[in-house]
């Protein structure tokens, strides 16, 4: 018998389609079954009869809005078969049966994984004209402030393009987690390759890319590697910066990525946790001072970051950060839309010219930082400046 089946991504602010959401679709209309997507809530369709309402999670902190459209949709008493899935439902599982009623599903999907997405339900997003996917599942790290070792326990070396390229797309964004753990990695690189994901590919007589969107592991990432990864239309290269003590490895794989040709880069950079103030920009800087040396682009994306079980972004690492000059970033990232991009007069006007005017900046008031020429000049002080030439630089990298 077809069935009634309803989609729904609460109304929080999402880059990226909801890829679970679309494999359910393709999963449901291969059945015959009519298939509906909305995104939020909406009286009209929670009102009508339903075989099946799926409702995806994204982030914990976005657990308000979440729980919301969930007890929304469960106020019309006929449609008992609402499914819960995702991050933020399985992680926080108790909670949300706690709350509503409903045990969700955890982890993955096994049952519709493997389908290719329904990219219908892609249109409004900017990723609409880009093949989304993984080839690879897991990460062999077990690293406290990321979920992926609960969500994806156990480490698949090699999933398939086949079944996940649409032709009528341009681009290929890749979502795994750690692709280069895999003892398949020649293999992947074929396969992208194959699907016409090379190095100069174009589709419609655009430069195609493909972007392994969740960053690469700069501690496995070896020269052959980024060989290979060079030989596809790869931009841009992202590799994550999580930690100052990363500093000298770091330095080798962006070296590394200028020999193999690749000028694009971008990089996730972790703050308020187990950092500082001076570490957040010293690590910036040095993507500043390497764009100089090498003649490259790479653009850093600050993360803040939220533990794994909480319901609001109101975390703070109090033992190295305040409230006031993690808001003092926001402000600056509001401003640049949450990019640090690489050219230096930029950079030094939004985070300062060292280390010091960038916690002065941080702890103005939000007026001061939003409008800048209200800020009384940052003036070093005597001290500060007999400290001057200790400050480090990075022009001999």
């Amino acid at each position: 018998m077809r069935k009634r089946v309803l989609l729904i991504e609460p109304a929080y602010r999402a880059k990226y389609p909801p890829l679970g959401l679309m494999k359910i679709s393709t999963f449901h209309k291969r059945r015959g079954d009519e298939v509906v997507f909305y995104k939020g809530t909406n009286v009209e369709l929670r009102d009508q009869r339903w075989d099946i309402i799926y409702i995806t999670t994204m982030f914990t902190y976005q657990w308000n809005i979440t729980i919301k459209t969930i007890k929304f949709y469960q106020r019309n008493k006929i449609n008992k078969n609402i499914k819960i899935g995702g991050v933020l439902a399985s992680l926080m599982g108790d909670e949300v049966k706690k709350e509503t009623g409903i045990r969700p599903h955890f982890g993955l999907y096994r049952k519709v994984d493997r389908l290719p997405p329904d990219y219908t339900l892609a249109s409004n997003y900017y990723t609409n004209d880009a093949n989304i996917g993984y080839i690879t599942r897991g990460c062999i790290h077990n690293c406290p402030y990321c979920a992926v070792p609960k969500l994806e326990p156990n480490y698949e070396h090699f999933i398939p393009l086949k079944n996940q390229v649409d032709p009528n797309k341009k681009d290929l964004i890749l979502l795994d987690n750690n692709v280069l753990a895999s003892n398949e990695f020649h293999k992947i690189i074929k396969g992208i390759k194959k699907y016409g994901f090379y190095k100069g590919a174009k589709f419609n007589g655009r430069l195609r890319y493909v972007d392994f969107n969740q960053g690469l592991d700069a501690r496995l990432l070896t020269d052959e590697k980024m060989k290979l990864l060079s030989e596809t239309a790869i931009k841009p290269l992202r590799i994550a910066f999580d930690s100052i003590r990363y500093k000298k490895l770091y330095i080798e794989k962006i070296k590394l990525a200028h020999k193999y040709g690749i000028r694009n880069l971008s990089n996730f950079i972790l703050f308020n946790y187990n950092d500082t103030p001076e570490d957040f920009y010293e690590r910036l800087r040095i993507n500043i001072e390497l764009n100089e040396k090498f003649g490259l682009s790479i653009f850093s994306f600050p993360m803040r970051f939220i533990p794994l079980n909480a319901k609001d972004r109101n975390y703070i690492d109090q033992a190295h950060w305040t409230k006031q000059q993690l808001r003092g970033i926001q402000c600056i990232l509001h401003a640049t839309h949450g990019v640090v991009g690489p050219k230096r007069p930029f950079f030094e006007k939004a985070f300062g010219k060292d280390a010091e005017e960038f916690k002065y900046i941080i702890e103005q008031p939000e007026e001061h930082i939003f409008h800048r020429e209200k800020m009384n000049g940052y003036k070093k002080s005597k001290a500060n400046n007999r400290k001057k030439n200790e400050v480090v630089t990075y022009r001999n990298i």
